[in-house]
């Protein structure tokens, strides 16, 4: 008898599975758990099943086909680089980037330990919005190498968003955590968790718990996430926390932390790094050269606090490239070739709130 078209296709299906799943490194145990799924998706070819069995089963084994299990950075931890992308990223702060380099030094020692596991409290970068906590993050990714995963923890309502849901309900996904790993492609990432104070009331105490379980070294080694099902080693993730406050955060988690308080920077700084840090690079996302905008220094003043008040350095690029769009409008529509933004024309270009 020979085979329908639509045994066929499914046959074929199957052999796309295995291929894929034989394609990459998974640990043994999770390939033999894998090829039993295959196989009985191989026994449901002539049941009416087969469909909906074979999309959770493809879902799934992207999933585990995608992680990096065996995939890592090599670049040592060079102190020098790391110190000169700090200093790139961002003007004075020099506590904070000596803390950083400090930590930094005592993982690099910890790392060339037999286990080569680093047990010191991780940085937890604590400060108001707009005082570079994120840059930081990104400048140390940029220093080592290696890749930075975010987990926004602001208003998250339930710890499954980090733990993910169990495959037996449809449209199951990972959690925040696996999902990271895979963006990162590698074993140790920069994996930031951001705002770990802000999450949602209701949920606190049990998001709180898997946090611990994050950042501890002795449980991070085989996290589980509901949907992989699986024992996935985050030991050699490089996890870095931020928040505004302590107030919400459960001192479980506080212990494994190495708070690093990030200070208000002052208005002589904030024109500094407005003139010398963000508008270069407003001017570069905007097509703008630095001979199409000109700024009277005089106005820089006006321009760090255009309402009155203290707004961080987030709003102050803002205020920035609410400028350049005014300027690059006027350039692009034939009105002018340049502006020269002056204490007469200036509050053409600043924002209204």
């Amino acid at each position: 008898m020979e085979p329908t078209s639509s045994s066929s296709s499914a046959n074929q299906d199957i052999i796309k599975l295995r291929a894929q799943l034989d394609s990459v490194v998974v640990p043994p145990d999770l390939h033999a758990q894998a090829t039993e799924m295959i196989d009985r998706l191989e026994r449901m070819i002539n049941q009416g099943f087969y469909t909906e069995e074979f999309e959770r089963t493809r879902h799934y084994l992207n999933w585990i086909t995608a992680l990096p299990w065996d995939k890592r950075v090599t670049q040592p931890i060079d102190l020098n680089t790391i110190a000169q992308t700090l200093e790139q990223h961002h003007y004075g702060m020099q506590e904070v980037k000596d803390r950083i380099l400090e930590y930094m030094s005592v993982y690099k020692l910890r790392q060339s330990q037999s286990d080569g596991i680093a047990r010191s409290p991780l940085i937890f970068l604590v400060g108001l919005v707009g005082t570079g906590k994120t840059t930081f993050a990104s400048a140390l990714s940029q220093a080592l190498g290696r890749p930075l995963g975010r987990i926004p923890f602001g208003g998250m309502g339930s710890a499954r968003d980090l733990r993910g849901q169990s495959r037996l309900h449809l449209e199951a996904e990972p959690g925040y955590v696996i999902k990271a790993l895979k963006q990162a492609g590698v074993k140790n990432p920069i994996i930031l968790l951001d705002e770990i104070d802000r999450v949602s009331e209701s949920a606190r105490t049990d998001i709180m718990g898997v946090l611990v379980e994050l950042l501890d070294p002795e449980q991070n080694k085989a996290f589980l996430d509901h949907y992989i099902d699986y024992p996935v080693d985050l030991s050699e993730v490089l996890f870095l926390a931020t928040a505004n406050n302590t107030t919400n955060i459960a001192t479980a988690v506080l212990d494994r932390l190495e708070p690093i308080r990030m200070p208000s920077y002052s208005d002589e700084e904030k024109i500094h790094i407005a003139r010398e840090y963000l508008l270069p690079r407003v001017l570069e996302e905007s097509g703008l050269s630095a001979q199409q905008l000109n700024i009277d220094d005089s106005l820089w003043p006006q321009i760090t606090r255009p309402l009155g008040y203290d707004a961080g350095i987030r709003t102050l690029k803002r205020t920035l490239e609410g400028i350049a769009r005014k300027v690059a409008r006027q350039i692009v529509a034939g009105q002018i070739q340049s502006a020269h933004i002056t204490p007469e024309n200036i509050k053409t270009f600043l924002p209204k709130w």
